[in-house]
């Protein structure tokens, strides 16, 4: 609004006539309209209090941002509105400017920068003093969690990439000498036949013990390695619903044995994707082993598919009890692993083979209820590739 008119305003009030006077509303209340529409039509919160914090405006976009409707905002404190919000702390105190990250988890799990500046009038008008009072605050909500989480993929291939450097050693100190200890049991146990039998027994349990083992690691290593080693794909177009339907097949023994309930849902006007059969499933069979071992017995695992203009979709909900939310973020790190026995390799192998296709996954997580997850496979390819001698991007 611009100054000057309403300093003409007031300098006029005693003369200004009835018909004038409805002239200048109409002509404010068009200003404030211009003015919120304005507000609305950008991406970033605006919210604007009264000294203490209580909402005097809040624009569309940042009622998105916190799931919430102006009239459950406006008159109300902004920290009873944002749970978990400490007002004092973000306003600064003594009227300074700050700007913070912070995470919020509804309706969307989002990183937003919070940038708090105070407003300050001074008498006689004029620019803001230092010293000037402070009427109430502009609070801008930038949601960073885009480039956020661009930064931490980043970190994480770089963390990738030297633990790619890691394995071949990893492979070749462990796994030749297991292969070394795995020949001697073997020798070991033709010796043993030589033995009497009271003697032979307790050896031979003794050598079976030793053997199950060397197995196990020799497992863990192979699975290190297929977790951070890249594989090439070997596309053709596939029917997902039927990679699913083979996946479940496949796990029927187990199914049964830990009486655990699958239900599918699977859309059938689902297009064909271009996608590696053998990985895909090998996913599939991870997330769904997941599942089984997060529910122990008698619990459901609900299989989707569905689709958009863009993605197909691919969700798996269990009622396993879910992961708490100061765990969700380590859910990807290597031998990160809720259960026992896990190796902590399973999720880090799905998302690379979900990367190679070009999708992401999503994870939710509702703790005591069950965990989601959805995978989104792109109908085009989005691989990253090369580009030969003179090709130029489709």
């Amino acid at each position: 609004m611009n100054p000057s008119f309403l300093d003409k305003l007031i300098e006029r009030i005693g003369r200004v006539g009835p018909e004038e006077v409805q002239n200048y509303l109409t002509r404010l209340a068009h200003e404030k309209g211009f003015l919120e529409m304005i507000f609305n039509t950008i991406h970033e919160g605006v919210i604007v209090t009264d000294p203490s914090g209580k909402i005097n405006y809040v624009n569309e976009s940042a009622c998105g941002l916190f799931g919430l409707s102006r009239e459950e905002c406006v008159g109300r404190l902004i920290s009873e509105r944002l749970r978990g919000l400490n007002w004092n702390e973000v306003a600064g105190g003594a009227g300074q400017v700050v700007s913070r990250d912070m995470e919020v988890f509804y309706p969307e799990n989002r990183i937003l920068n919070f940038y708090v500046a105070p407003l300050k009038t001074t008498p006689g008008g004029g620019p803001p003093a230092a010293h000037a009072d402070v009427m109430g605050y502009a609070v801008i909500l930038h949601d960073i969690t885009q480039n956020r989480r661009s930064a931490e993929q980043t970190i994480e291939s770089e963390r990738l990439s030297a633990l790619t450097l890691l394995a071949a050693g990893v492979a070749h100190e462990i796994g030749n000498p297991l292969n070394s200890l795995h020949i001697h049991m073997q020798l070991m146990e033709r010796r043993l036949r030589r033995l009497p039998e009271d003697i032979r027994a307790p050896l031979k349990e003794s050598i079976e013990i030793a053997k199950d083992e060397i197995k196990r690691l020799d497992s863990i290593v192979n699975q290190f390695l297929r977790a951070i080693r890249p594989t090439p794909l070997e596309t053709r177009p596939q029917n997902i619903n039927r990679l699913i339907e083979e996946s479940v097949a496949f796990l029927e023994a187990e199914i049964d044995d830990r009486d655990i309930i699958v239900e599918q849902e699977l859309r059938p006007d689902l297009p064909m994707l271009e996608v590696d059969r053998d990985q895909l499933k090998q996913a599939f069979y991870n997330i769904i082993k997941n599942a089984f071992q997060a529910m122990t017995s008698e619990g459901i695992l609900r299989i989707c598919t569905d689709m958009n203009d863009e993605f197909v979709f691919i969700r798996f909900a269990d009622t396993g009890g879910g992961i708490p939310p100061e765990r969700m973020g380590s859910v990807f790190q290597p031998y990160f692993t809720t259960k026992s026995k896990g190796s902590g390799l399973g999720l880090l192998i799905v998302r690379r083979i979900v990367r190679a296709h070009g999708g992401e996954i999503d994870l939710v997580s509702t703790e005591g209820v069950g965990l989601t997850l959805t995978i989104r496979l792109p109908f085009h390819d989005k691989r990253v590739r090369l580009l030969g001698p003179g090709e130029t991007p489709a």
